[in-house]
């Protein structure tokens, strides 16, 4: 193998997998380090530049970060880094003035930004101040987008969606909320010199064909339609009886909500298996937690009506079968039909992009599935100076996805108004700086603690039960964030190997207590990886590969399993380790102004 290039700003990145797993490559460890210390602010700010929402995303991310956590590598659970990042949030200090502000002067260029939802936001945060006029339009009456109007107020308080959202806007953003954009054709005639369109996916998808669906009308519900119902106070009950179908996390919203608006009864009935439900894992232990049962392996076959109202829902009961291929199809267990009596049901079951309001003779081309055909680099459509993001991109995702879009399409839009080619991405900001403080000494604590994964505490059943807004998580306490931040293993502190100052002593290799690092003659990647103290069978996770040592053998260094402990530097007599910090951000059209 040839000697690793770490100079490859992307090299390190994929060690630190939480940040790499992380859509908007926010520096998990560099906040949490924060943390530790008590420095809550910069904690918060590290977080703003990459995230934008931390305060939201404490609470409601998906998390994409946590399975990708080093600290499985030594016991199961990974670092709380999203209510970690919560912690932040909850105890920063005055942040207001460390925020970029629009300069007075203007650029000349003008944008309009269709949807007041994550990406649309992230936009505006990115633009305002490199002197862009950005007019923001949604049809709701506050901006969040789907933050608002699909997560609930016991997930997520109005005043910290309020507060994150108003740091944008006090950019100097002009707002037209209550204004429902029915015409591309006629935003493009405004002078805009570029608009993008972050709508969401706001089409909840529907069961019209099942027998009783028009007839029980009133009382059948779509799921993201009720939500936002809800959440603008126009529905404040439920029936008693409750049926929700589906198996993601807006049927864990709906679900919970119903048991808060007076539904005793409230069943979750999803047609796939359990282990197979969309839902992430926490939002179902919630559910489950409020006593909310689920029935799997139901298929709908009917709304049952009777005197005119719904009365409850009939299932066929299903469970997988495997072809020879390995291909899993649901066929019916030849059991009785499933009779569930309800009040009310909603329908969870998935949501889709709609465009009603983009003409097709624009010249904007649309694929097969009648959604606008998007670059996933520049996020530009064929209409040149038309972007989108979130999951008016591609599809429904999530908010950390949707900034990670806004960010991407904020420098297309820039470069676009000035000119320049879309395609030729600024680099990311990367730096690697040695932790020494003395011989053995680190600017940072490489021990790695033993603590298993602290719980965050919960506020009583019975309180949060009879109100939707009281918010169930209560978040660490700055002793039990510490704590928990402790557990985390500081991965973005790099072992970084001196071939010059090695004597090949193997005492990294004797002192290494996961056997990641081997010194043996040289081969093909395949043969080596079988060669090691340790076999590498993760073929996903690089090796590093030092040039030829005196001996002519290589030091080969597993990174799956490095736990970033520092002990080969501590133990090595000359320094030939040392432990490197890499701090990687990812460029943003408005870094300079940070």
């Amino acid at each position: 193998m040839q000697p690793t290039n770490i100079e490859d700003p992307e090299y390190f990145h994929k060690v630190v997998d939480c940040q790499y797993a992380c859509p908007a490559h926010t520096p998990v460890p560099e906040y949490i380090r924060l943390i530790a210390a008590g420095r809550y602010t910069e904690a918060y700010m590290v977080n703003w530049e990459s995230n934008v929402f931390p305060g939201v995303l404490g609470r409601t991310c998906d998390r994409p970060c946590e399975p990708a956590c080093r600290r499985v590598r030594v016991e199961e659970a990974p670092v709380a880094i999203c209510r970690l990042k919560r912690t932040a949030a909850d105890y920063k200090g005055e942040v207001q003035d460390l925020m970029p502000t629009a300069p007075a002067i203007k650029n000349g260029k003008k944008i309009a930004l269709i949807g007041a939802g994550p990406a649309s936001l992230t936009v505006a945060r990115d633009l305002a101040p490199l002197g862009y006029e950005i007019d923001l339009y949604d049809n709701l009456s506050k901006g969040g987008g789907m933050m608002r109007s699909q997560i609930p107020s016991f997930r997520l308080p109005e005043s910290v969606l309020d507060e994150e959202v108003g740091y944008i806007l006090n950019m100097g953003i002009q707002t037209h909320f209550n204004h429902y954009v029915s015409s591309m054709r006629d935003l493009l005639t405004k002078g805009y010199d570029a608009i993008f369109v972050g709508t969401g996916a706001p089409r909840g998808r529907d069961l019209p064909d099942l027998p009783g669906r028009k007839e029980g009308a009133a009382n059948i519900h779509i799921g993201i339609e009720w939500l936002a119902s809800v959440a603008f106070e126009h529905t404040s009950k439920i029936g008693k009886k409750v049926i929700v179908l589906g198996g993601g996390n807006t049927a864990m919203d709906c679900c919970r909500t119903s048991r808060r608006l007076g539904g005793d009864e409230v069943k979750v009935i999803v047609r796939s298996p359990f282990s197979e439900m969309k839902a992430s894992p926490w939002e179902i232990e919630d559910a489950q937690h409020e006593d909310i049962p689920f029935m799997n392996n139901h298929v709908p076959l009917s709304f049952e009506i009777k005197e005119g109202r719904l009365v409850g829902m009939t299932f066929e009961k299903v469970h997988p079968v495997f072809d020879a291929n390995g291909k899993r199809s649901m066929q019916p267990t030849g059991e009785p039909h499933v009779f569930v009596e309800a009040d009310d049901v909603i329908i969870a079951v998935g949501q889709e992009n709609v465009f009603p309001w983009i003409e097709r003779d624009l010249g904007m081309e649309f694929d097969k599935w009648n959604v606008p055909v998007v670059d996933k680099v520049t996020f530009a459509s064929t209409l040149p100076n038309v972007f989108f993001g979130g999951d008016a991109a591609f599809g429904p995702k999530n908010v950390i996805t949707a900034v990670a879009h806004g960010h991407q399409a904020a420098i297309s839009i820039d470069l676009y108004c000035q000119g320049e080619d879309t395609l030729k991405r600024p680099a990311p900001f990367t730096n690697l700086i040695s932790q020494k403080m003395g011989i053995h000494e680190w600017m940072y604590d490489s021990g790695v603690a033993s603590d298993h994964r602290f719980a965050v505490p919960h506020a009583e059943k019975r309180k949060t039960l009879a109100d939707r807004k009281v918010e169930v998580e209560l978040g660490f306490d700055e002793q039990l964030a510490f704590k928990e931040a402790q557990r985390c293993l500081n991965c973005d502190v790099q072992t970084v190997f001196n071939t010059s100052r090695c004597i090949e002593c193997d005492a990294c290799m004797d002192i290494c207590p996961t056997s990641c690092i081997t010194f043996t003659e040289n081969g093909e990647e395949e043969d080596l990886r079988t060669r090691l103290m340790a076999p590498a069978n993760v073929l996903s996770q690089d090796l590093y590969v030092s040039s030829d040592l005196k001996t002519g053998r290589v030091m080969i260094k597993d990174e799956n399993v490095c736990l970033h402990c520092g002990l080969c530097a501590e133990r090595c007599p000359t320094a030939a380790w040392d432990m490197q910090k890499y701090l990687y951000n990812t460029a943003k059209s408005c870094s300079s102004h940070f």
